[in-house]
């Protein structure tokens, strides 16, 4: 196990709030990162994606960075101006 995972595990035992949050703040950032990367692999820069997904460049940097508070529909069209395709699942909570 490395080092960050072991942090997190114990971190997670410490720390009730850190715990219940872990999950849904990891699956904002990793939205955020497969954006950034589907963004790079395009050779766009934020500026050029936003206008390519009409939506305000505010909103690209605010998606890369933390996914949490996107609206669904400023989503959908980031992933388009990608000429990406978005898709949502369903999976029980563990």
């Amino acid at each position: 196990m490395s080092d960050l995972k072991k942090y997190i595990e114990k971190r997670k035992a410490a720390d009730k709030a850190f715990a219940e949050n872990y999950e849904e703040g990891y699956h904002d950032f990793k939205i955020g990162v497969m954006i950034r990367e589907a963004r790079q692999q395009a050779g766009l820069t934020q500026k050029q994606l936003s206008e390519r997904a009409r939506v305000e460049p505010a909103i690209i940097s605010r998606l890369e960075d933390n996914a949490g508070d996107i609206r669904l529909s400023a989503l959908h069209r980031v992933v388009s101006g990608l000429n990406l395709q978005l898709n949502i699942g369903l999976s029980p909570v563990s």
